[in-house]
């Protein structure tokens, strides 16, 4: 199944209502105009999703109405951030219960953790997951994260592990497809700044935000496609866009969720503190690639 994700899977924000709630309708209203933006999956979960300010219970929904809103249409990953063993091989039951194709396995907060120390707890979940399993190795977003050998050693010793969703330099990306050999998925995050590079390294599929998802999804096809200079073309259109957003995950938090939340038409970002605050400058490079992107097509 690994072998067959390809393509933009944006990861949805957790959108809250002026209660501080989840607000479902909204959240709806954004796995519809992905699904119909060209995306060819969705994602769920991660540091996008503020998982770090979510509960447990918040987390299984969003998970289950992810996947009811794609109905079958799209693929759903679910990135699973629950500190203990148990308690991610609950969620990965959970999620592919309700039809996730596959999951995404975030490491424990603990920096100091040997190499070890994480291949056991990765290769603990794995053992019990009904669906393909990925690894999201983000050392300089998360803290802590595995090297090129450890990640080899990890499939060796568990091979549905299958799938990493890298964040750490090009050429560390570039070094483990090379000693993977093929046997790892790989996808690239980072909002899709070095899409083409990571695309050459190897990358079949993109976990960007969902502020330009109908764009980056026309880019992948045209790269893939071999329409190098319409997809370059495109690609150097956002690029700003996309270096402005990726400041900080807080950063993007504020305004790509903000963006999002204007091309999909709804009318109010509510923020669930502690957050970043927007600034009026901020506002105002918004307000320029708001215009410019207008709404979502579909």
């Amino acid at each position: 199944m690994s072998a067959q994700i390809r393509g933009i899977y944006p990861m949805l924000y957790a959108l809250f209502g002026p209660d501080g709630r989840l607000d479902r309708g909204a959240f709806s209203a954004q796995v519809e105009a992905s699904v119909r933006a060209g995306s060819h999956g969705l994602a769920v979960g991660g540091l996008a999703t503020e998982c770090n300010k979510l509960s447990v219970a918040e987390k299984r929904d969003l998970a289950a109405w992810t996947c009811e809103g794609a109905a079958g249409r799209v693929p759903v990953s679910v990135t699973i951030s629950d500190n203990t063993v148990e308690g991610q091989i609950e969620a990965v039951r959970h999620a592919a219960d309700h039809g996730a194709a596959w999951v995404v396995l975030q490491p424990p907060p603990v920096r100091t953790a040997s190499e070890e120390a994480l291949i056991t707890f990765f290769g603990s979940v794995a053992e019990a997951a009904p669906v393909p399993v990925g690894i999201q190795n983000a050392p300089t977003l998360i803290g802590i994260g595995l090297s090129v050998p450890g990640l080899v050693e990890l499939q060796r010793r568990h091979p549905n592990i299958t799938i990493v969703k890298d964040e750490g330099t090009l050429l560390d990306l570039a070094r483990l497809s090379e000693a993977a050999g093929g046997s790892f998925t790989l996808l690239g995050g980072r909002n899709g700044v070095e899409m083409p590079d990571q695309m050459m390294a190897g990358c079949t599929g993109m976990i960007p935000g969902v502020e330009t998802c109908d764009i980056q999804s026309r880019i992948f096809e045209d790269l893939e496609a071999g329409r190098t200079e319409a997809g370059l073309a495109a690609f150097r259109e956002i690029l700003p866009l996309l270096q402005f957003l990726m400041t900080s995950v807080d950063h993007l938090m504020c305004y790509g969720k903000r963006l999002a939340a204007r091309r999909i038409g709804l009318d109010e970002v509510h923020d669930r503190g502690p957050a970043q605050a927007p600034v009026p400058f901020g506002l105002k490079v918004l307000d320029r690639w708001s215009r410019q992107l207008g709404e979502f097509e579909g």
